[in-house]
């Protein structure tokens, strides 16, 4: 599976932006698909995930009904959403395809996925 995330850019506090990420390959349909983010100086971090049927999600705390992630299995695609962007929410995101077998609640561990895109840089501007 090959993941390119794409859609990040500059965008002032309170705003929105909408990530991509496409994928390649025959199991996209049949795995979660996980969103992280990783600042300067940091750890990557979870952000959220969506199960391979697109009816089940996930998110971190911090980014709790600000963030929403949909995914389309015909295209091969998954959306991050982000609104009312904070400062704090500035980092490189990754899409990656989730390895595990547990449920969303439980595919918040960077180690149990596979394959990751190479990152798509969001700034949020104060």
């Amino acid at each position: 599976v090959q993941l390119q995330a794409s859609g990040g850019g500059l965008v002032q506090a309170g705003g929105s932006l909408r990530l991509s990420c496409a994928a390649s390959g025959r199991s996209f349909s049949s795995h979660a698909m996980g969103w992280f983010r990783q600042a300067p100086g940091k750890d990557r971090e979870f952000v959220g995930v969506i199960d391979w049927s697109g009816r089940k999600t996930y998110y971190a705390d911090s980014v709790k009904d600000r963030f929403t992630i949909s995914r389309d299995n015909l295209k091969n695609m998954v959306w991050l959403q982000m609104s009312a962007l904070k400062p704090e929410d500035a980092a490189v995101y990754y899409c990656a395809q989730y390895q595990g077998l547990g449920t969303v609640e439980r595919a918040t561990n960077l180690a149990e996925y596979g394959y990751w895109g190479q990152g798509t840089q969001v700034t949020v501007s104060s």
